[in-house]
């Protein structure tokens, strides 16, 4: 039995009606939106024709704390999961509490990044203060939040179907370039010189900002029909089908664009539209701006929910639990979370915003390795749930860390 007791009394629960495709699409959305629309040209300017392989630095990283976090979810179905798998795994409530606090933090700032590169796509259309722009998009998103999960959650989905038809859409318009370039694919292998992988390793370490969204789907756990099953195989789903996706945008890019204009764009994936096409990018621009949106929304779900678990456990005050009686949503801390984000992205850069991110989320997923490698050699494994080998989360621990280390020292250097 879990150590965890619940403490917010006779409260209002939340509604279990994420079916396995409906959570499949939320972790979908949140990652497809979280980075690939955006931040692609910020690898590009560090990784240059190497792209494709930072993004495959940043999956290999991410699939290994994936299947963590697929165990963990079946052992633990509930909102606040990261803090909930510290708790169970060290024991230790102030760590959890801290790990719950930056999850938030990392919600907050992820849709802070997302809506900041929203305005770049926005600025081909028509010129709006972005202050005005952030404020309305922020306006919306928190309302929808509050509505209800499923309502939300069916919107994600739909953007997300949008949102896979985008990412193909560059790939197709890039098969001519990739068939010529096939003979010369050898020029992508990563250089034996520092420099290169330098280079790649900083692209990667952006790049990891764009799979971020697996995990968010552990905190909607209390509103997953048979959690136990259906979240770990969303998580593997979801994060199996965005690599590939990356990947194939990744190479699309480098081998149709000049890596130069890629960089500098605000827009990169409508950048590289019209320099393919020649066509004013209006199809790509607005499924950006769909995307960016998409991943935003739901960013600001999870934050709220992590709020709320941690409130039910007095880890927080006790009013973030409050759900309402209508709605069954958790009101209180979506409109904290909501203004939060509205600070953060009027107030910081896409890179740094994305930087501080990905630092934050490698330090939690760290320690939630840390926590199933504890429980996996102090516990017999239940039974009936996915089990992963002992070598998972060790070596997700130390590639974790030893990612923010070397991060650390660059950003020392440079």
């Amino acid at each position: 039995m879990s150590r965890l007791t619940d403490t917010a009394g006779e409260q209002p629960s939340l509604r279990r009606s994420l079916s396995l495709p409906l959570t499949t699409f939320y972790g979908l959305g949140n990652i497809l939106g979280a980075g690939i629309y955006v931040l692609i040209g910020k690898v590009v300017a560090e990784a240059g024709v190497f792209t494709p392989v930072s993004f495959l630095l940043a999956s290999l990283l991410a699939c290994l704390t994936a299947f963590t976090y697929a165990e963990l979810s079946a052992r633990f179905p509930l909102s606040a999961g990261e803090a909930v798998y510290i708790q169970e795994g060290i024991g230790i409530q102030a760590v959890s509490a801290l790990v719950g606090l930056l999850i938030i933090m990392a919600g907050i700032v992820s849709a802070a990044t997302i809506l900041r590169g929203f305005t770049g796509y926005l600025q081909v259309f028509v010129a709006v203060p972005d202050g005005a722009a952030i404020l309305l998009l922020v306006l919306m998103l928190g309302g929808l939040a509050a509505w209800g999960i499923s309502e939300s959650v069916r919107v994600a989905a739909l953007i997300t179907l949008v949102e896979i038809a985008g990412l193909l859409l560059i790939i197709w318009i890039a098969v001519p370039d990739l068939v010529t370039v096939r003979p010369a694919l050898t020029d992508f292998a990563p250089l034996s010189g520092t420099a290169a992988w330098n280079g790649i390793f900083i692209g990667g370490f952006l790049a990891f900002y764009a799979f971020i969204g697996f995990e968010d789907m552990v905190n909607v756990a209390e509103e997953v029909k048979q959690p136990s099953n259906n979240l770990p195989r969303a998580i593997l789903v979801a994060l199996a089908v965005s690599t590939l996706l990356y990947f194939l945008v990744a190479l699309a890019v480098v081998v149709s664009v000049p890596i130069g204009g890629l960089a500098d764009a605000d827009a990169p994936l409508a950048y590289m539209y019209r320099y393919v096409t020649g066509r004013d990018p209006v199809v790509i621009t607005l499924i950006g701006m769909f995307a960016v949106i998409n991943g935003a929304l739901i960013q600001i779900i999870m934050a709220s929910r992590v709020c709320y678990g941690m409130g039910r456990k007095r880890w927080l005050p006790a009013v973030f639990a409050r759900v309402n009686r209508s709605t069954r949503t958790p009101v209180v801390a979506t409109g904290l979370v909501s203004a939060l984000v509205l600070v953060m992205a009027l107030w910081l850069p896409i890179g740094t915003l994305a930087k501080a991110t990905s630092y934050l989320l490698l330090i939690v997923f760290a320690l939630v390795n840390l926590a199933l490698w504890r429980l996996k050699r102090a516990a017999a494994h239940p039974t009936g749930i996915i089990r992963v080998p002992l070598w998972v989360p060790v070596t997700g621990f130390f590639a974790s860390a030893a990612f923010v280390v070397v991060q650390a020292l660059i950003d020392l250097l440079n």
